[in-house]
């Protein structure tokens, strides 16, 4: 059997991440691929227990070192119970975030090493890593402006710290596109829906 494909599509927030995902999906069934879709935190039922007690503006909070075990352990249970399975069956699978949301939150946002963030990768999901990495990226003021339309102004935990955070997690994005062009493709996240579905399909092609 053939393996399947992993695809992370990344970015900060408001850049339309969910949107593309479902236009991907629908495109990618289309041509006749079985895909699976999903987003981290979360995936698992673990896993979207821990998104409950990361993402909850009302829950305890966490600091930046809870903070990154926890998403990374919600990745080990996504990999090893959904994306890892899937993969072996020959699917597709597309997900909103994956690693590098955690090494641009955690690490660019939140300081931490990038070293320590890749080997909890490696002990918690031996490694994983998508095929193609879809990083879309939008003005900030544009992206702001799509959240207020999608939340009211209510974010979650994360989506709602201040506009210094949200430009060091860009500029860590930046720098892993930069480092690994091979895996990653930028697409310009500005226009409509089908635009940005087209720049994406382009990219998942070369």
């Amino acid at each position: 059997m053939t393996k399947g494909r992993f695809i992370a599509l990344e970015g900060g927030e408001g850049v339309g991440k969910s949107t593309q995902l479902r236009l991907l999906a629908q495109a990618l069934r289309a041509q006749g691929h079985a895909v699976v879709t999903t987003r981290e935190p979360g995936g698992t039922p673990g896993a979207e227990a821990i998104r409950a007690l990361l993402l909850d503006p009302a829950g305890p909070g966490w600091g930046p070192r809870a903070e990154a075990l926890l998403f990374a352990a919600a990745r080990a249970d996504h990999g090893e119970r959904l994306i890892a399975p899937a993969l072996a069956r020959g699917e597709w699978v597309l997900t909103d975030r994956y690693l590098d949301s955690s090494r641009a939150y955690q690490g660019g946002g939140n300081g931490l090493d990038d070293a320590d963030l890749l080997t909890l990768h490696r002990i918690g999901s031996l490694g994983l890593m998508p095929d193609r990495t879809i990083l879309l990226e939008l003005d900030p003021a544009l992206a702001a402006a799509r959240l207020v339309a999608r939340d009211g102004g209510n974010a979650d935990r994360i989506g709602g710290r201040d506009s210094a955070y949200h430009a060091r997690v860009a500029a860590a994005f930046r720098a892993f596109a930069a480092a690994e062009p091979a895996r990653f493709a930028r697409v310009d996240a500005d226009g409509t829906p089908e635009a940005v579905h087209a720049r994406v399909m382009a990219a998942i092609t070369a």
